[in-house]
């Protein structure tokens, strides 16, 4: 410990990146998205590449070892040891140089793929190797892995696509590995790199023989070190390519130039249906005749589980008929779409010639659905893109487990591999499930097993040891895609024969003598079945702990709670940076601490006991929260369907349980029970917003940042005459006013009663039977852990509610967070009748306007009330996928031009913009997207967000003032009234 503290010391004073030696930071670090956990000594997140460089010598001098990570989205292990993990993803993230004349550009290797080709898209260029992780795979870890993309069938590997690559070796020299010609002239070295350059080309000469009998004929083939890239034959000779596939276990990359290709601008999709797996793996081989770009994989149970997930349930509707047992995506991208047709048409031609047709019997079921719609083929790719997500969505302790996944056979033996393969599954007593590259006969493979299980690790080593005996009998490769690591190491010797595996350990010797670098991975490994590296470990427990909601539809201990933690298998989709709206907080900082996988890795170390006792309430669980802005975003977007915003109310009850309330906990969390005291002294109560002296004081007692205005109460809250308004035949709502807009913003709920009643609604305001306050959500209350009191207001709502629900009443609300509500929580604390029929009843506003239009019931006269709209969506309108009813309400205004803002969180997110220290990190959220298109809309345009906290943001970071949907419609009604009356005779007028 002596040792690590001067380390830790020495690295803080020569660094201006983070230093991490904690166990809590330390923990997340410890796994990626293997099975394995090993906890580092420390981590280090360097600014700039002399940090990293330094960071390297000086952990060297120490006697420790360096691992380089970058998205740590690793499926093998390579990117887990015991020594300084040091993390490139964060600021090394750089594009240095471009050509786009020649194609080719330099990048530093922290740089995430779909962010390097978002900035090669303006080019009309792109980098093809296309992992399903691009959203947060670094270009250093693909370069590590050699990772090959769904269309390495076109354009190659990883290593096809590396022109060259700077590095520096364990002991600080920095090299430049490119092509040279075998006598190494007019090579640009330094002594040591032409001493070592000339000795692994004389190492290739040495061994070009074994390295022909012995290195497998596949594409796929990524496994050992590339020892063919020395080999004479392929001169001028390509170092950087022994470096790419080398997980970091050489050198340390400091930058990688790229060859770049024409951006893909046509494509054609398509579907091929089998209702047989074997004739689907055995059409693969003549698929590929048709020259497609891709061919990839998907079978019967990540249809079924994508068929369970929200975001995929219109994409496989819209792409599957009938039930197959596997589909085959073919894709077609040639410049002429005319082209791509054709081969469609051949496509249907081909199948009908290997005797597939719709009305065969199962075996010979079959056809092709042709895809054509952009939208729809994105929304493909992104199904299949996700496919390890969705296999692991399993709420169950057995997982699908990536150890055999990677091999890659050829396409003729494809169908007799698979149906061998899961004959072995079988006879260990599971089964597989396989996704992925049909084209290169490289199928993502996992069984499932529980690696809780001692019977199942057991079965693990029998199955991959099986696995790996006939992909040598196919001369195939054992890793096709995601390397060695930790898993496939152990197997190089039965792979490659004792010769070759000695050149990998003479290779690793003269780039590393002191073992410096990544120990462990391809040279020199533990067992792949060492349960001591394992994420559950034979002394991982979860003691019994309480918990305040339901998660019983997950197993494990808290009634469930152990099973939703542990669904994060940590391949880090809340890592994108663009698109959707996971992680907002993570986008903002780009801290592992702060993103959905680093929480889940928090959590799960916590409640087994590896961060301490009490860990769970501590306040470093807390700063682990602490900008998480309970979004929901994961809800949607993670499809293993991590709930983070469910999760941190866990927390939040058991830290109030344990620590208590502070006062701004009270102030927010018993918001509704005091709002309507407050309203009756509006002048005095929002002194605070007019005060610098009382604004300072608030920052000091309760943390509430000087820098913003308090929400203002007023003295004309909503509080409604009539029970009921509207035409006594009309068709009957519930309008649900939230305690935000009934206490601050009272105009949108009148605008929306103004639409309501114009529809022709019956609107019924109840009246809780205690006659009492106003019915609550408990929102408040859930945002500061008093779950009991959340679930006191929820049962006065349902009490107040059921009997219109009973009768199949809409209960209609304005503010997202509040109603859906109704949906999300709601059943997490209670599941009687009551409860279901008032949650299964409960719209927003928009959803029943929309459901009303497309039922014909919808009759309102609007008129035009502005050219342009620009709309943000709420957090969890997204979530639930409710706002696309928001876009489609605001198009029946007439000659309204409705763009929507592609923006994450808003920042403010309830309470979470008005800490004193979560300020600043809601203005960074704000300011990705939201506000820079907010104050670049014309004067004219209105500014549309339904969320209470989102109005407020807009207002306070851009001066525009956005309005409800609801007073946009009302406008609209106005509008048409007005333009009625004008165009009335005088005396109509007059009598009307």
């Amino acid at each position: 410990m002596k040792n690590a503290s001067s380390l830790e010391q020495r690295l803080r004073s020569d660094l201006t990146g983070d230093v991490f030696f904690d166990a809590f930071n330390r923990g997340r670090y410890a796994t990626d998205a293997s099975f394995y956990q090993i906890m580092p000594a420390g981590v280090v997140v360097p600014r700039t590449v002399d940090e990293a460089l330094r960071t390297l010598a000086i952990v060297r001098d120490a006697g420790r070892i360096v691992t380089p990570r970058g998205g740590g989205t690793s499926q093998c292990g390579q990117t887990v040891n015991d020594g300084i993990v040091v993390d490139l993803s964060k600021h090394l993230n750089r594009v240095l140089s471009l050509d786009v004349e020649h194609r080719t550009c330099v990048v530093e290797p922290g740089i995430v793929l779909d962010d390097l080709n978002r900035q090669l898209r303006k080019h009309g260029l792109w980098f093809p190797v296309d992992v399903s992780t691009a959203s947060r795979a670094t270009i250093g870890g693909m370069a590590g892995n050699n990772s090959c993309g769904g269309r390495s069938l076109r354009y190659g590997t990883m290593r096809d696509n590396t022109l060259s690559m700077d590095a520096a070796l364990a002991d600080g020299t920095l090299l430049h590995f490119g092509e040279v010609p075998r006598d190494l002239t007019r090579v640009n070295s330094s002594d040591n790199g032409l001493k070592l350059f000339r000795d692994m080309l004389d190492l290739g000469e040495r061994e070009a023989l074994e390295i022909a009998d012995k290195f497998p004929k596949v594409q796929r083939r990524v496994g050992g070190y590339n020892l063919d890239a020395l080999v004479p034959r392929n001169a001028p000779n390509n170092l950087a390519h022994l470096l790419v596939g080398s997980e970091g276990t050489l050198a340390f990359t400091t930058q990688v130039e790229l060859k770049l290709w024409p951006a893909i601008r046509n494509k054609a999709l398509g579907v091929c249906h089998f209702g047989s797996f074997y004739e689907a793996m055995d059409a693969a081989q003549h698929l590929v005749k048709l020259r497609p770009i891709a061919v990839e994989l998907v079978d019967r149970t990540m249809i079924a589980l994508g068929r369970e997930i929200a975001m995929f349930q219109p994409i496989i509707s819209a792409a599957v008929r009938g039930d197959p047992d596997a589909i085959l995506v073919v894709e077609f991208a040639e410049e002429d779409q005319a082209d791509n047709l054709t081969r469609l048409k051949q496509l249907g031609e081909l199948m009908a010639d290997l005797g597939f047709g719709w009305d065969k019997p199962q075996r010979k079921w079959g056809g092709v659905v042709e895809i054509v719609e952009p939208a729809l083929q994105t929304g493909i790719a992104d199904f299949r893109a996700a496919g390890l997500n969705v296999m692991m969505s399993m709420k169950q302790e057995g997982k699908p487990v990536s150890f055999v996944e990677d091999c890659a056979v050829p396409l003729p033996h494809l169908a007799d591999y698979t149906e061998r393969l899961n004959a072995v599954f079988a006879r260990h007593g599971t089964r597989g499930t396989m996704y992925a590259h049909a084209s290169e006969g490289c199928l993502h493979v996992r069984p499932v097993l529980n690696l809780k299980l001692e019977k199942d690790v057991k079965a693990m080593r029998a199955i991959a040891e099986e696995a790996f005996a006939m992909v040598r009998e196919y001369k195939g490769s054992h890793s096709g895609e995601h390397g060695d690591g930790l898993v496939r190491s152990e197997f190089h010797e039965a792979m490659f024969g004792q010769r070759i595996v000695a050149d990998f350990r003479e290779v690793k010797q003269r780039f590393d003598p002191t073992n410096t670098l990544n120990p462990g991975k391809i040279v020199d490994p533990p067992r792949m079945d060492d349960r001591s590296l394992f994420r559950f470990s034979p002394d991982y427990r979860v003691g019994e702990l309480k918990t305040v909601l339901d998660w019983s539809a997950y197993p494990g201990a808290g009634g469930g709670f152990q099973g939703a933690v542990e669904m994060c298998n940590n391949n880090g989709a809340c890592r994108k940076l663009e698109g959707g709206v996971m992680c907002p907080s993570y986008r903002a900082t780009r801290n592992e601490k702060d993103v959905t996988r680093g929480r889940a890795n928090t959590l799960r170390l916590a409640i087994s006991g590896q961060l301490g006792a009490d860990a769970l309430a501590s306040d470093e669980m807390m700063e682990t929260l602490k900008l998480c802005v309970s979004c929901k975003a994961c809800r949607h977007e993670c499809p293993t369907g991590v709930d983070m915003a469910k999760m941190k109310i866990e927390v939040l009850a058991a830290r109030a349980a344990t620590h208590g309330l502070t006062l701004r906990d009270r102030l927010v969390g018993y918001l509704p029970r005091y709002v309507d005291l407050a309203s009756r002294f509006a002048p005095i109560a929002n002194w605070r917003n007019r005060s610098p002296l009382l604004r300072s004081l608030f920052e000091r007692l309760a943390g509430i940042s000087a820098k913003r205005a308090l929400p203002a109460f007023r003295r004309d809250t909503f509080r409604p005459d009539a029970e009921v308004l509207g035409p006594a035949d009309g068709r009957e709502v519930v309008l649900f006013a939230d305690t935000f807009n009934r206490g601050y913003e009272r105009e949108n709920l009148d605008a929306a009663i103004e639409v309501l009643v114009a529809g022709g609604y019956r609107v019924h305001l109840p009246r809780p039977s205690d006659g009492g306050r106003p019915p609550c959500c408990g929102r408040t209350f859930l945002s500061a852990g008093l779950v009991e009191q959340a679930r006191a207001e929820l049962d006065r709502l349902v009490a107040t509610y059921v009997p219109f629900a009973a009768r199949g009443v809409p209960i209609i609300g304005l503010e997202p967070s509040c109603l859906l509500t109704l949906r999300d929580e709601l059943l997490s604390l209670r599941s009687d009748e009551a409860a279901k029929t008032v949650s299964a009843h409960a719209l927003l506003f928009e959803e029943f306007l929309v459901r009303e239009a497309e039922a014909g019931r919808l009759a309102l006269p609007l008129g035009a009330v502005a050219g342009k709209a620009v709309v943000h969506g709420h957090c969890h309108q997204k979530s639930f996928g409710a706002f696309k009813p928001v876009e489609k309400v605001l198009r029946l205004v007439p000659g309204l031009d409705v763009k929507t803002i592609e923006s994450s969180c808003c920042g403010m997110a309830g309470a979470f913009g008005y800490g004193a220290d979560t300020f600043q990190a809601s203005i960074e959220m704000a300011e990705l997207s939201l506000l820079p298109m907010v104050r670049s809309a014309d004067p004219d345009t209105l500014i549309v967000a339904d969320g209470t906290s989102c109005r407020h943001q807009i207002k306070d970071g851009s001066g525009r003032t956005p309005l409800h949907v609801a007073n946009v419609l009302a406008m609209s009604l106005k509008r048409a009234k007005s333009q009625s009356d004008q165009s009335l005779p005088t005396k109509e007028k007059a009598h009307g």
